[in-house]
């Protein structure tokens, strides 16, 4: 009898070896090596029988996609494209403690009342999703509970023509398959358990909700290749300071992806945020050096968000850098081309960035929006409170055209803003320099093709700010700085 071989697998990429090691040659990670039974050799080729011929299709078809079932959570179904389509896979991350089990009980208790709905925990008893029901006020829901960790048994009370139409696995990392030696949560067990899952799920045209877990760095934890099974991967954003929760689509095969969904948290559970913008801008103080609003996209939708920059001497030989809500790499690089490009001096002080209200914000279009409060607060000279700013900046100091730029107008223009700051139009008036301001769309507009030509807004009229140093940014302006005077 042939002895049983075991193996090394690494938990972060999968990838595994005869024999243990501190760290693992695939990925570079360390201590993550976990031993499991080797599986039975597959065959080396396929042999001399011959497959079944398939049966091809035309792209078009007769056809008609089955209705997708709404949540009534509007954020929520926003995200997912619309709706839960019928046979679909979902997997929802994030943090421990951000809303996760409570947006899906929510949302089952709402689907519950023209669908049957199941919610199957593997980390909490029955009695616990109770009390979390009655916290929320969806105690009476007719939503199916079950406590279960065996794959086995949930895929039997799947495949019945009495099962339900939409189910929650939380979470994926506690499901196991019993045919298989390692422990839950390994990558062989959650990649076994996912692939299963999924499969029942669209042959039975049920929504499949999956629960991960994230790791240290943020990512879901488990194999990789779980983003790749499934149809839509969501996460849950937020910081624990703000009762603001950002519900993220990162992959939908469905809908569009980057759309985001807002939610607050409140005693009752979360609760929709219909319109975001105003709600980050709410705190907002006019009149105040370091802040500008940029006008950014998030998906489909606009969102206007308070970027905050705070430029202090610093007493230390290293300047500190700290960012809050942004890419601290492209801080670096507004900071490079404002010292280089515009001979702005802000290499000796200290940088805080900030985005008010706990929103990341990935796009390259806030780029002016942060030149624009670092410029202020090292002036003293506030942007205008009317005014919104975005655009991209590029390396020898051109402000770049961003996409969707009228739906980013429309918005300022909705929340009240009479001016804006941007890049010059592609097919827009030439030569509109920083100090020449037009009328687009109802808004009082300047037209930006140079970060150079941002400068003269924030010189000091009579305020006690000093404006920074500057060089002339072509051979062809004119303008000086000169004995602090701008002339």
């Amino acid at each position: 009898m042939a002895k049983p071989t075991t193996r090394y697998v690494c938990q972060a990429c999968g990838a595994s070896f005869p024999k243990w090691a501190g760290k693992c040659d695939a990925c570079g990670e360390w201590n993550s090596l976990v031993e499991e039974a080797a599986p039975d050799s597959a065959p080396k080729g396929l042999g001399a029988a011959r497959g079944r011929r398939i049966d091809f299709v035309g792209l078009h078809g007769s056809s008609e996609a089955p209705p997708r079932r709404m949540t009534g959570i509007a954020e929520f179904d926003r995200v997912c494209g619309g709706g839960l389509v019928p046979g679909s896979a979902i997997l929802i991350g994030g943090d421990p403690g951000i809303g996760k089990s409570t947006l899906l009980l929510q949302a089952m208790a709402r689907l519950s009342q023209d669908h049957r709905c199941a919610y199957v925990s593997g980390e909490e008893a029955v009695d616990q999703v109770r009390l979390r029901a009655q916290r929320l006020g969806c105690a009476t829901a007719p939503v199916d509970l079950a406590s279960a960790t065996s794959v086995r048994d949930i895929v039997a009370s799947l495949d019945d023509a009495k099962g339900p139409e939409v189910i929650v696995i939380d979470s994926i990392q506690t499901m196991y398959m019993d045919n298989l030696d390692s422990a839950p949560g390994t990558v062989a067990q959650v990649r076994a358990s996912a692939q299963e899952l999924i499969r029942v799920a669209k042959r039975r045209g049920v929504v499949l909700l999956l629960v991960g877990h994230v790791t240290k760095e943020g990512m879901i934890a488990g194999p990789r290749v779980l983003e790749h099974m499934v149809d839509t991967v969501l996460y849950f954003e937020g910081e624990r300071g703000h009762q603001f929760r950002i519900l993220r689509a990162v992959k939908n095969r469905f809908g569009p992806t980057d759309e985001i969904g807002v939610f607050e948290m409140g005693d009752a559970g979360l609760g929709e945020v219909a319109n975001p913008s105003a709600l980050f801008l709410a705190e907002r103080r006019g009149d105040v050096s370091g802040a500008a609003v940029f006008a950014g996209m998030e998906g489909t939708r606009p969102v206007l968000v308070e970027v905050q920059a705070l430029v202090a001497p610093s007493p230390l030989g290293t300047p500190r850098r700290a960012v809050v809500g942004w890419d601290s790499a492209r801080l670096a690089m507004v900071l490079a081309v404002l010292e280089a490009r515009c001979g702005v001096q802000i290499g000796a002080n200290d940088v805080y960035l900030n985005v008010a209200g706990g929103l990341r914000i990935t796009e390259p279009a806030a780029d002016l929006a942060v030149a624009a409060a670092l410029v202020s607060s090292l002036t003293g000279e506030p942007v205008p409170a009317d005014a919104v700013v975005f655009g991209e900046i590029g390396l020898s100091g051109e402000v770049r055209a961003v996409g969707q730029s009228d739906t980013r107008l429309k918005e300022a223009a909705k929340l009240g803003f009479s001016s804006a700051i941007f890049p010059a139009r592609r097919t827009g008036r030439k030569g509109s320099r920083g100090d020449s301001w037009s009328r687009t769309g109802g808004l009082k507009t300047v037209e930006l093709q140079q970060l150079g030509e941002l400068m003269p807004l924030f010189q000091a009229q009579g305020s006690s700010g000093r404006p920074p140093s500057r060089r002339p940014h072509d051979d062809n302006d004119t303008r000086r700085w000169r004995d602090d005077e701008y002339i």
